[in-house]
């Protein structure tokens, strides 16, 4: 359908507008929010205490919860793209769970597991704390960054084949010696950029995440909910401000290394 130049024009007009009234407005009013009284009082905050102890505890959640997400990632992705057995449906059902279940289920589903007089509540006796505590906060994390790695891994998969797999099964190569020599380097782009999902995703949870967390100052508070506690119970917006500037910071290299990396599997292909 062609479309005449008045046209072409106005639909331009129209979503740059929706654009600037949903993105670019709110994240100006931000920066100048956080760098209203200078580079000094904007460093000054996010170096508190509290600051960094909640920087600390966010790149701490996403370093356990990559390599386990990773793991899984490809085992699952390889047994659906590869396997062909009953309860394939259900499993690539579970693994799509986290789009449709709201993050704030999550978190109460994980109490009503490991919160006292939860199913495995009685490990507290034991004098392991999971609700509450970075083990909680952990869960939740890798439930809502399930996902990515299989959803980028599997196409892969299907769009490579298995012939080089058995050709290199047919020449004697261990099933490892294929994972890593074969699968691993055809997987490499899929996989990284699930990595990069799943590291952006993890960075801006919060309903799953404030469920499970006390939101204690420097005990067990991330990033995103030091920004709400600083909005809503200190009273601080200027460092809530500052807290969700450095959150911004992170997100922008994260989707500026999506960008490099999505031409990089792009000029792979």
């Amino acid at each position: 359908m062609k479309l005449s130049a008045p046209t072409r024009i106005s639909m331009r007009v129209i979503a740059l507008a929706y654009l600037l009234i949903l993105l670019v407005a709110p994240l100006i009013i931000i920066f100048w929010r956080s760098f209203q009284h200078g580079l000094g009082a904007f460093f000054a905050s996010i170096t508190t205490p509290a600051a960094v102890s909640a920087f600390d505890l966010t790149i701490l959640i996403i370093a356990i919860v990559v390599p386990v997400n990773v793991v899984f990632g490809v085992v699952t992705a390889i047994a659906l793209a590869r396997g062909n057995f009953r309860g394939r449906t259900l499993i690539q059902g579970i693994v799509d769970l986290p789009f449709a279940v709201s993050p704030v289920i999550v978190g109460v589903a994980l109490i009503m597991l490991w919160g006292v007089g939860g199913w495995f509540g009685g490990v507290q006796s034991l004098g392991f704390k999971v609700i509450f505590g970075l083990p909680g906060m952990v869960l939740a994390t890798i439930f809502v960054t399930l996902p990515f790695v299989v959803s980028e891994v599997v196409p892969v998969l299907h769009e490579i084949g298995d012939d080089q797999e058995q050709a290199a099964a047919t020449l004697g190569a261990t099933g490892w010696q294929t994972f890593w020599r074969i699968t691993v380097p055809a997987i490499r782009w899929g996989l990284t950029y699930g990595i990069v999902l799943t590291v952006a995703r993890g960075l801006g949870e919060y309903g799953a995440v404030i469920m499970v967390s006390s939101g204690l100052p420097g005990i067990s508070q991330t990033l995103t909910l030091l920004v709400s506690g600083r909005y809503t119970n200190d009273n601080n917006t200027f460092g809530a401000y500052c807290a969700a500037t450095l959150l911004m910071g992170i997100a922008l290299v994260v989707l500026i290394l999506m960008t490099l990396l999505e031409r990089k599997r792009g000029t792979a292909k």
